[in-house]
Order: C-alpha cells, then sequence, then structure tokens
C-alpha cells in the first residue's frame, strides 16, 4: 500500500484527533484511599475558604527591596 506524503499526514492527524477527543478512563476498581484523600482535600479548601483573614496579615505580592 503506497501513501502519499498527504494522504498519510492526513491519515496521521485524523487519528491524533480521535484519540485526543476521547476522555480519559478512570480505572473501574478507584483506589478508596484516594478517594479519602480527595474528600480530605476538598473539606480542607471549604474549611480555609470559610476562614476570614485581614488583608494587612496577607503578605504583598511582589516583594521589593
Amino acid at each position: 500500500m503506497q501513501l502519499s506524503r498527504r494522504k498519510l499526514a492526513a491519515v496521521l492527524a485524523s487519528a491524533t484527533t480521535l484519540r485526543a477527543q476521547q476522555p480519559p478512563r478512570a480505572p473501574a476498581d478507584a483506589d478508596p484511599e484516594l478517594k479519602i484523600a480527595r474528600d480530605r482535600l476538598q473539606a480542607n479548601a471549604r474549611a480555609l475558604a470559610a476562614a476570614n483573614i485581614p488583608v494587612a496579615t496577607e503578605p504583598a505580592f511582589q516583594f521589593k527591596a
């Protein structure tokens, strides 16, 4: 089977596009420790978002010497 360079490029581009469109699959038996860690991270994020910190205590974004 002989392909021209243009046809070969079209075939490779279409294969790459099809692969990029498919979402990554999660394993059927996901690690329970991973779920626990994600839940803990989300709980910590909610707790930090609920805390009110005065602007005076936050550091500056640019430190000038």
